[in-house]
């Protein structure tokens, strides 16, 4: 957060009901915008006879009644195509139409990473995901190229994208290297932090107690990561927090293999939340050996 040749078996469910387009933060769409349509069929999987990705060439969604690329676009000049000497037509509203669609393209791919519905070693592509969500391929596969400079999905010419399979080995190395940025961090702002602004993280700890409880590992995730930036926050240093943010998101995607059958359960989530709530009781307390225990607890089991 395995391979399947069609989206119900990527997903487990016989009959292929459910889809991306149920996932959290998928329903809101920009004004104005096309709309991404909720409660679609499940993500299909890229396989012989599906769509090929059409890397390169121009969307037909993209050109113009003459087969033309759209003139004048930021689009154009990042495929390198000539705008001769026009001068550019300012969209303003319909760039900030599509930058919305895209970034509900991108929350929505990023649940079902944590979810595992985006199957890990199996290949998606852009046109037969863009029909799911109700969109044309370009934000799809916009979204898609940013999962893959975030090491989520990697490129697969002239087919679409694959989600990386990662292993326990992988986790574990990103715990060691979250707990070397982090751990440090937090315990100078124990000792640095006033009282009253530890005590303003109140409710986000409690957030992460909500959303243990209703059992969803995506609105988890968003939860847990909201708290840890918001801890980090206070080291003033933004290049930090994004760092850490980028690689708690990482260990966030679902493990293949044996662990990931297991999975990190209800339980889990639970005792994670759990340990936010101590971790501000003993900062708010300014309990040093406290806060030290268990931010290495924390991290030691690789949340």
């Amino acid at each position: 957060m395995k391979q399947g040749a069609q989206g119900s078996a990527a997903t487990g469910n016989p009959d292929g009901s459910g889809g991306l387009g149920g996932a959290e933060g998928v329903g809101g769409v920009g004004v104005g915008g096309p709309e991404v349509r909720v409660g679609v069929p499940r993500v299909p999987v890229q396989g012989r006879g599906v769509e090929e990705e059409r890397g390169g060439r121009v969307d037909r969604a993209e050109r113009g009644v003459d087969g033309g690329a759209v003139r004048g676009g930021a689009g154009a000049v990042a495929r390198g195509e000539h705008t001769h000497s026009e001068t550019p037509i300012p969209r303003p509203r319909a760039l900030v139409q599509r930058a919305s669609v895209r970034g509900q393209i991108l929350d929505a791919l990023r649940t079902a990473l944590v979810t595992g519905e985006l199957t890990p070693g199996a290949v998606y592509s852009a046109p037969a995901l863009g029909e799911q969500f109700g969109v044309s391929a370009t934000p799809v596969r916009e979204a898609m190229q940013q999962l893959a400079l975030e090491g989520a999905v990697e490129v697969v010419p002239n087919r679409g994208f694959r989600v990386v399979e990662r292993g326990a080995r992988e986790l574990a190395e990103l715990a060691e290297v979250r707990a070397l940025i982090e751990v440090p961090v937090m315990l100078r702002l124990a000792r640095t932090v006033s009282v009253e602004r530890w005590a303003e993280l109140r409710p986000l700890a409690e957030a992460t107690v909500r959303a243990a409880s209703s059992g969803c590992r995506a609105t988890y995730a968003e939860s847990d990561r909201s708290f840890h930036r918001a801890v980090l926050a206070f080291c003033g240093n933004e290049q930090l927090v994004q760092l850490a943010d980028d690689l708690h998101r990482r260990a966030q995607w679902p493990l293949v293999g044996p662990v990931r059958v297991s999975g990190r359960g209800h339980a889990d989530l639970l005792a994670d939340a759990a340990e936010h709530m101590a971790l501000l009781d003993a900062l708010i307390a300014r309990d040093l050996d406290v806060v030290r225990s268990l931010v290495g607890e924390h991290f030691g089991g690789a949340h």
